[in-house]
């Protein structure tokens, strides 16, 4: 439950920013930049915030080449189901879609790697001890 909980609030936070819809922080905050200067700017640290959340964890538990090589674990399988008639990638906005999910997987291996290591291996991780 935590990798999935982990990998939800990834997508979330990367939809929220762009996604094809006119939803998203990219699409709002240059409409509204003159008129809603304070929640533009509001919004837009909460967002980096949770970039910088995301990607420091991320960087510090796979690194990345890590990161680099579930991008590449993912295009990979999506290349496979498209070579086998599985998946339509002709479609744009389907494809921007696709690609929010593999960012956001990146992200939630990023951020659950130390537990799921530790599940796999009976190992503990532990990164910075203070004595």
């Amino acid at each position: 439950m935590g990798f999935l909980l982990r990998w939800v609030c990834a997508f979330v936070l990367l939809a929220a920013t762009y996604n094809p819809t006119s939803w998203s922080y990219a699409r709002w905050a240059p409409n509204n930049f003159d008129t809603q200067l304070p929640l533009t700017v509001l919004l837009g640290l909460v967002l980096l915030i949770g970039y910088i959340i995301y990607l420091r964890a991320t960087l510090r538990s796979i690194g990345a080449f890590g990161m680099l090589l579930v991008l590449a674990l993912v295009a990979a399988l999506l290349w496979v189901l498209s070579d086998y008639g599985l998946l339509d990638l002709s479609n744009q906005t389907a494809s921007q879609w696709l690609g929010l999910l593999a960012l956001s997987l990146v992200l939630g291996i990023g951020l659950s790697w130390s537990i799921i290591r530790r599940k796999l291996s009976g190992q503990a991780d532990v990164d910075d001890v203070d004595e």
